[in-house]
């Protein structure tokens, strides 16, 4: 019998298990890699509400879906662009310097959440009239208390700082609390949301 046996036979286990550790390890990064991979194309429990539209069936119908989303869990985020911006107004807010045409511009739309027209039957603003006495009468909650509502929930509210400088809409004609951000700032909720919404 050989006296090295024994020693080669550790010497063959310590190899082994080195090999089977190197592997291991190996094995344990790569499928690290690829649980970070997914982890990256895995949306969050979160949603996103672009709001194009000032009309306030449409804004109600917004603050509905978010305060929803909200209620549900889900991390909500609106993005106020466009006519949508006339939703977060502050009622009497000085429009600051504007020119001729900004001018022009606010005077032809909404000054706050509370005189957005109806986006069917408006008839001159009695449109808006009739649907709030409606909903009141209904004790159903007003556009302006959802916004309230949405606060409280956590839920941001973006406005679109491209649509701002477009229109002419200073940030002093905006209600507080808000963020600021365009494109980018929308898509980087927008691409880990399980819903994203357009009205």
């Amino acid at each position: 019998m050989n006296a090295n046996a024994p020693v080669e036979a550790a010497e063959l286990r310590g190899l082994v298990a080195a090999e089977v550790e190197r592997q291991t390890k190996g094995l344990r990064e790569e499928m690290a890699a690829k649980i970070a991979e997914v982890r990256e194309r895995t949306v969050d429990d979160a949603a996103t509400i672009v709001v194009f539209s000032g009309d306030l069936d449409k804004a109600l119908a917004g603050f509905v879906l978010a305060t929803g989303a909200a209620a549900a869990g889900l991390e909500t985020s609106m993005f106020f662009t466009f006519w949508g911006l006339s939703v977060l107004k502050k009622k009497g807010a000085g429009g600051g310097s504007k020119n001729l045409v900004e001018k022009m511009f606010a005077m032809m739309t909404p000054s706050s959440s509370e005189s957005l027209g109806t986006s069917k039957m408006n008839f001159f603003g009695l449109g808006a009239v009739m649907l709030r006495k409606m909903m009141k009468d209904k004790q159903i909650a007003t556009l302006e208390e959802l916004i309230a509502l949405a606060r409280e929930m956590h839920v941001k509210m973006i406005a679109c700082t491209m649509s701002m400088d477009a229109m002419g809409v200073g940030k002093e004609e905006l209600v507080d609390g808000l963020t600021y951000g365009g494109v980018a700032t929308y898509m980087a909720d927008a691409v880990r949301s399980r819903v994203t919404l357009f009205i």
